[in-house]
């Protein structure tokens, strides 16, 4: 057995099915190994950030780290913005990262690059392997560090993989488990929403079914609110699901929606701040004077804090305040952000998953289906465009029992759009819906936010924000790669085709033709 071949059934024998992976020469061996190892799963992409957004959403989805196979440092480089989104939202990922054979290293190479530096920005954990007997014991260790939470690295150097590996494979390792909360912690959280006047609890990461409700018991006890990250890793919502709020974005409008808040209590997330900084605005978003209280950072159990924390206020006969199920008729006349957000609230399928890149047109479809059926909902956790249609491929790999919706922006698309071909490759029930306005309009927002030029761009900036010169054929690129496709332009025809897709199973792209959304 070769040290490629321990590896992948060190992986297998701990629970890691899926291989996202963009390999070159360096890597070969690892992909011969799969002919010769039951239990991997490889998934190719044609471009690293596929791989590592695709890992990222597989394992939001299941729970469970996926590994990207990558060529060298540029590989590793192509892969960084989407391992960027991971990183900030806390989702496991392990990176095999193939190198040059050991001794080649000295000749520097025309690939040869600072890999340790790259790796080490984008991991937890770093391990470079040196000799085909460590490397099982090294794969082992990898996915320990992935879980539950982080992004862990493995430099795979050729000749580790391609020559014998004479140790036994390692003993299947438990995962590493969540961290729990203090009993003194837990006294002190309920203490202090007791005597609040107007607590919120501030909540990120995972937020399932079950935390919301008893999010909201916690709520309903004390009188506290209960509000989740702008952009979380994942939340459970529609019919059933508890009734939260969510940070908005704009800064303004996020200190406004904290004004009144007297003790922020946080359960795996930070405290808010600003995404950027802008002249003449606080970063700090929460007001002065407000009592900041760390229940459970990234690494503790929030669940059962939360489990804790209803019991230390005797809540647990408390009712949670639900969402019913109230579906929006579907809209007729023009296309624009609105109609298409209450035309995909009505339609969308009981258990979906959205992943949301929508971008300024995606913000209009969060707040309509608070109500709809029943389903999760993903976000750009690290702010890196061009994680939403790998995302889609990863969840549906994860899920391919569920519908995946992905709402995506022109632009972001173009980051990643060759994640359409993976969909087809591997028929995945995924329904892409581009939100295309032929505008970078976040950028024209921000613009004016950051008082640049008084706000008002020239010509030759407006140009810099413009993407509809010339304009972007999403139904020609979507065919190209072998998938039905089709254009929308009023309110009806986004409808129909979008009942369409969700109807039959399989790849489909609807290139939504929608008008800039004026938000300031």
């Amino acid at each position: 057995m070769n040290g490629a071949e321990s590896l992948i059934k060190t992986l297998v024998n701990n629970g890691v099915e899926v291989c996202f992976s963009n390999p070159g020469t360096s890597e070969m061996h690892f992909v011969a190994a799969l002919d010769e190892v039951d239990g991997m799963r490889g998934v190719l992409a044609l471009f690293e950030g596929v791989a590592s957004g695709a890992a990222d959403g597989y394992a939001r989805m299941a729970g469970k780290p996926a590994v990207t196979l990558l060529h060298l440092g540029p590989g590793l480089g192509n892969a960084w913005a989407n391992l960027h989104n991971a990183r900030k939202g806390n989702v496991p990922v392990i990176n095999i990262i193939g190198d040059h054979a050991t001794y080649h290293l000295q000749y520097d190479a025309p690939l040869t690059s600072d890999l340790k530096g790259i790796a080490s920005s984008i991991s937890d954990t770093l391990i470079q392997s040196q000799s085909s007997a460590e490397i099982a014991d090294d794969a082992a260790a990898a996915v320990a560090a992935a879980s539950p939470n982080n992004v862990a690295s493995l430099v795979l150097p050729a000749d580790v993989s391609w020559s014998d590996n004479p140790s036994p494979l390692p003993e299947v390792r438990a995962p590493n488990t969540l961290t729990p909360v203090s009993p003194e912690k837990i006294k002190e959280a309920a203490n202090l929403l007791s005597k609040s006047d107007a607590g919120m609890i501030f909540v990120g990461g995972y937020i399932s079914t079950e935390l919301g409700h008893q999010l909201s018991r916690i709520s309903q006890a004390t009188g506290c609110r209960i509000c989740v990250e702008t952009f979380p890793t994942r939340i459970s919502r529609g019919a059933g699901s508890a009734k939260v709020e969510k940070l908005p974005y704009l800064a303004e409008m996020a200190i406004d929606h904290l004004k009144e808040v007297d003790t922020l209590v946080l359960l795996g997330a930070p405290a808010p701040v600003s995404f950027f900084a802008y002249p003449n605005v606080p970063s700090v978003l929460q007001p002065d004077g407000c009592t900041i209280y760390e229940l459970a950072n990234t690494d503790e159990d929030s669940l059962a804090a939360a489990h804790a924390l209803v019991a230390e206020l005797d809540a647990e006969t408390v009712e949670p305040a639900l969402n019913g199920e109230q579906l929006p008729e579907l809209p007729t006349g023009d296309l624009d952000a609105m109609t298409l957000a209450q035309a995909l609230a009505a339609l969308i399928p009981d258990n979906a998953i959205i992943v949301d890149e929508g971008a300024t047109t995606g913000l209009a479809c969060y707040p309509f289906s608070e109500q709809a059926k029943p389903h999760d909902w993903m976000t750009l956790t690290g702010g890196s465009i061009g994680y939403g249609l790998p995302c889609a491929v990863g969840a549906a790999v994860a899920c391919p029992d569920r519908k995946v919706i992905c709402l995506e922006g022109d632009g972001s698309a173009m980051y990643t759009i060759q994640a359409l071909w993976t969909m087809v490759r591997e028929q995945l029930d995924v329904t892409v819906v581009i939100c295309n306005n032929s505008k970078y309009n976040i950028l024209e927002l921000e613009f004016a936010r950051t008082g640049a030029r008084g706000g008002k761009p020239g010509k030759k900036a407006a140009s810099m924000m413009d993407i509809g010169n010339p304009s972007m054929d999403f139904v020609a690129m979507a065919r190209g790669f072998g998938m039905q496709a089709s254009r929308a332009t009023t309110a009806e025809e986004f409808s129909t085709q979008l009942a369409e897709a969700i109807q039959t199973e399989g790849p489909r792209l609807i290139d939504a033709v929608v008008p800039c959304l004026q938000l300031g």
